[in-house]
This record gives structure tokens, sequence and C-alpha cells, in this order.
């Protein structure tokens, strides 16, 4: 049994329900679709977009700069 009560039976007539609606071709379309969905969805969830990435490693490679410009200085 799986969580939230599902048996492999059913689980096993819900696929073939599935492969009869979409078809063969379709299944992998959609198996990719759905996981570019989640992967935005918890991108979205933790916030952090490309151009969030981008500053901050912009922000970093700016301080390391600055570090190297005082150890020169020194």
């Amino acid at each position: 049994m799986f969580p939230g009560g599902i048996s492999m039976t059913e689980l096993i007539i819900i696929l073939a329900i599935v492969l009869l609606l979409f078809g063969a071709g379709k299944l992998p379309e959609a198996g990719r679709a759905l996981g570019e969905g989640i992967r935005n969805f918890r991108k979205a969830l933790s916030g952090e977009t490309e151009s969030v990435k981008e500053v901050k490693a912009e922000d970093v490679r700016t301080e390391e700069k600055r570090e190297e410009k005082e150890e020169v200085k020194a």
C-alpha cells in the first residue's frame, strides 16, 4: 500500500486510464511538462529566481575584488 491509501491495483488502473486518455506518444511530453511545473513551483517557494542568484554572485565578486585591493594596499 502506498501513502494515501492507494493500493497497487488501483495505481495500475489509474495508469491504464491515463495511457488510454493521452496515448503513448503524449506521455513523455506530459511528464516533462509536469516536471518543469514542479521545478518552477519549488523555485518560487524558495523565493530565489535566476536574477536573485545573479545579483548574489555579483555581490560576491565585488566583495572579493574589494578584499584583493585591501590586500594589495597592505
